[in-house]
């Protein structure tokens, strides 16, 4: 193959590879929205759905919650801070919040690998936006512990590599893990 050959093979290869991007976006959109997707209505309901929702299925990608080992239950829900279903062009961004369920050996290490230390002696101003374990949504909170002993580290809402910004809060005697996550 010549190089002029090559160089339009490259050429159509992305102009289809751009096609495809658009054309899933427009479904994404539309699967969203429903049945008309010009219907602010139609969106705005699917989305508060959504909100509503309170999933069980794993956390995925597992980088954005490191080292939570095989653990038994997850409960987590999602919101739109801005407005999904706004006509204009861009990203939307999500927050989300769970209450995950551990193996006692994997809270411990967990706990241990991360310096997790008592929430009460943390500086709370030290956190975006002043997060605490008391903003949990409400329909998470049957998840949580009744009289929980968290702990906060640091190190654990740093660690690379999630491209979302993260607050977690342990409960190493109840084996439990509340989370806040949100795309940055």
């Amino acid at each position: 193959m010549t190089a002029r050959g090559s160089v339009l093979v490259a050429v159509c290869g992305a102009a289809a590879a751009m096609l495809l991007a658009v054309v899933g976006c427009a479904a994404a959109g539309f699967l969203l929205s429903g049945d008309d997707p010009t219907d602010p209505r139609t969106c705005q309901e699917s989305v508060q759905v959504a909100e509503a929702k309170v999933r069980t299925g794993r956390w995925d990608p597992p980088t954005d919650l490191p080292d939570l080992g095989d653990y038994p239950e997850i409960h987590w829900q999602l919101r739109a801070p801005g407005d999904p279903c706004s006509r204009m062009p861009g990203p939307t961004d999500f927050a989300y919040q769970g209450v995950v369920r551990l193996r006692p050996e994997d809270a411990q290490a967990l706990a241990k690998r991360y310096e997790f230390v008592p929430w009460a002696s943390v500086k709370k101003d030290e956190l975006p936006h002043g997060s605490s374990p008391a903003d949990v949504w409400p329909a998470l909170v049957p998840f949580l512990p009744s009289e929980p002993r968290w702990l906060h580290s640091r190190s654990y809402n740093e660690t690379p590599p999630s491209p979302r910004w993260r607050i977690a809060f342990l409960d190493v005697e109840h084996q439990t893990l509340f989370f806040m996550l949100n795309d940055h």
